[in-house]
């Protein structure tokens, strides 16, 4: 069913079916308002980490050849950023590492027109991202929504990346970096860095909004800096998870899974297989603020 996408306050997008109240400068929409002699319904979400979780590489990162052919970086930006790919290829992505990576491409970055980043985005999508998706992630991500759970993409890297690869992979939210622009441009900031803790500040808007219940809600990541993601949900899993994540995983009795195989999708996603849904049941029986959502770049997607 195609819904309608409309921008509401504080950066939250969703479908717009009802308008009910006033915040700040624009409406807020509510999806099947409560009546107030009903009880919430308590909804469940999967969260996933995109890098490495989704797809094989740094998103970011993976579009350096298009980002190079349309004249945005040069040869020794491409050299760079390949490096840096090798590296996180190679070693676990620290904290260190997570803020080098936000300032090189935060100074990368800066002086791009959005909107043609945005265009170069959507026309490289299919050939850059679509091969790297892991075949097991998009199993998994069919057998959440057929249990009739939401699907949220949670990444570091910007909207203008995450949100593309967010609505191939059918997913109902993105969360992604927001930078600062100025003039259709990139002024070389950050306005919100989604990343540690960030990401559970945007989890909790999200589950107050649309009352997900995160106790019985899932959460997949393959690095250590997202422990505190996977420990706002009930059901956290480790998904190829690095060195420290893994010590953590089974220091705290988190399912740990591997994901090798990608493979190109589809237009969509396929209907799951009866086993796909039942392995996504299965691991849940094995697990058995207003200033920040300014910031917060979340997307409804169509389904």
């Amino acid at each position: 069913m195609n819904r309608t996408v409309r921008e509401t306050c504080g950066g939250i997008r969703g479908p717009l079916l009802r308008s009910t109240d006033r915040c700040g400068n624009g409406s807020v929409f509510r999806v099947s308002p409560t009546a107030p002699d009903e009880a919430p319904v308590r909804r469940v979400a999967a969260f996933f980490d995109l890098d490495k979780t989704i797809i094989a590489k740094s998103s970011a990162l993976a579009f350096s050849r298009p980002f190079f052919d349309e004249g945005l970086l040069n040869r020794r930006a491409v050299l760079k950023s390949s490096y840096a790919q090798f590296l996180m290829m190679l070693t676990a992505a620290d904290h260190d590492q997570m803020e080098r990576m936000r300032d090189h491409l935060t100074q990368m970055c800066e002086g791009w027109n959005v909107e043609q980043v945005s265009s170069i985005v959507r026309e490289a999508l299919h050939d850059v991202v679509n091969p790297l998706v892991f075949a097991e992630a998009s199993e998994l991500i069919a057998g959440h929504h057929a249990r009739g759970h939401d699907v949220v993409i949670v990444s570091a890297s910007g909207e203008e990346m995450v949100a593309p690869i967010a609505d191939m992979l059918s997913a109902d939210y993105a969360v992604a970096s927001k930078m600062k622009v100025e003039d259709g441009k990139y002024a070389g900031e950050v306005e919100f860095y989604c990343y540690g803790e960030n990401k559970v500040v945007a989890m909790e808007a999200l589950a107050a909004e649309h009352g997900y219940d995160l106790e019985q809600s899932f959460a997949y990541s393959d690095s250590i800096t997202d422990v505190p993601m996977l420990a706002a949900v009930g059901h956290p899993t480790a998904v190829n998870p690095d060195r420290g994540l893994r010590k953590e995983a089974s220091e705290r009795g988190w399912p740990v899974v591997s994901f090798s195989n990608p493979a190109p999708l589809r237009d969509r996603i396929p209907t799951p297989s009866r086993n796909s849904v039942l392995a996504t049941a299965g691991l849940g029986v094995i697990t058995a603020g207003a200033g920040f959502a300014t910031y917060l770049a979340l997307h409804r997607k169509k389904r």
